[in-house]
């Protein structure tokens, strides 16, 4: 365990450390932007491409690991959507289809992006990378399409072929903006850049080293302060009922369903690797994506439920997080 909180102690309080500064103003409101534009377009896509360029394929992308993630997440949001969606009047915990889908993002997508690439590299090494970055690409296309097209679904109940086809509309928009995500494609371009065994020229591998090497710190404090403007920007106090459950989904049930169908693929004759499995499992129990709250924020649904749900999360996964790598021997394997 120790070995594990020497990792995860530094992680966290990074996190914090941009929450304060946000708060105390040191950090101004105004640079918050910035700062997360700085690591989304420059410092994580120099990480993401040097890890991509540093491993096969097959070390990248590992079929079995794809299926199990992939099938997790989609449960994870019919799930989700089915324990906290609003029945009847009558139903005064429950909330509506639209806030229903941005809960159930912000429990099927963990912070593999700003955290967990470099917090499992941490814990597990390099091979981790991977596995990791497999979850957030089927994050950042799969599940985050899936649940935008839900949340834009009710518009549509009810108007025949005519509502089908907007909503069919709205995924394939969701899709396109997945896309324009840079973190996808510095995953490609790493790709193909090891399948071609091509080297950059000296100066520019040394700045996107620069780049790279800056990420992990920089993305740690980031969220802080997203987190913190989440909060302030939060148009409700939500009552504790309705996004605890999803908390508790994000932190617990996630990486349990994760571990049960990889056992369940395993069992019947699927190769699932055991360490590729263990990546897995500890990514799904990483917490809340902080940029769901841009998300939320952006099509309207209630972002006071979704920021104090990536809140709780977060400072929740401090104790669960460290606790489930233990139990996995992630402490075991840093020490051989």
């Amino acid at each position: 365990m120790q070995a594990i909180l020497a990792v995860t102690v530094p992680f966290f309080a990074l996190v914090l450390c941009g929450y304060l500064a946000a708060r105390s103003r040191v950090l101004p409101e105004a640079a918050i932007p910035g700062l997360n534009a700085y690591v989304l377009f420059f410092a994580l896509p120099c990480l993401l491409f040097r890890f991509g360029a540093s491993m096969s394929f097959a070390q990248l992308i590992d079929p079995a690991l794809v299926g199990i993630y992939a099938t997790c997440a989609l449960l994870m949001v019919f799930l989700t959507v089915a324990a906290t969606l609003r029945r009847s009047d009558a139903n005064t915990v429950g909330v509506h289809m639209k806030n229903a889908a941005f809960g159930a993002l912000v429990a099927a997508f963990p912070n593999t992006g700003f955290m967990g690439v470099p917090l499992l590299v941490a814990l597990l090494g390099e091979r981790a990378a991977g596995p990791v970055i497999s979850t957030m690409l089927i994050d950042l296309i799969l599940t985050s399409t899936l649940c935008i097209a839900l949340a834009q679904s009710q518009q549509h109940l009810g108007t025949g072929d005519g509502g089908r086809s907007s909503l069919l509309a709205s995924a394939l928009r969701s899709l396109r903006g997945a896309l324009t995500n840079p973190l996808p494609w510095a995953i490609a371009v790493g790709a193909v850049v090891a399948g071609l065994r091509l080297q950059l020229p000296g100066p520019l591998a040394q700045m996107s080293k620069m780049l790279a090497d800056s990420a992990t710190p920089v993305a740690l404090f980031t969220i802080g302060a997203v987190l913190w403007r989440a909060g302030q920007h939060a148009h409700t106090r939500t009552p504790v009922g309705q996004f605890l459950p999803v908390v508790l989904f994000k932190l617990f049930i996630h990486p349990l369903l994760v571990l049960a169908v990889g056992l369940l693929a395993h069992a019947a004759g699927v190769p699932v690797p055991s360490f590729g499995l263990t990546v897995l499992v500890l990514a799904a129990a990483l917490p809340s994506a902080s940029s769901v709250s841009l998300l939320a924020e952006r099509y309207g649904a209630d972002n006071g439920r979704v920021a104090r749900i990536i809140m709780t999360s977060t400072v929740l996964a401090f104790a669960s997080f460290s606790l489930l790598a233990w139990a996995l021997g992630a402490g075991a394997g840093m020490r051989g």
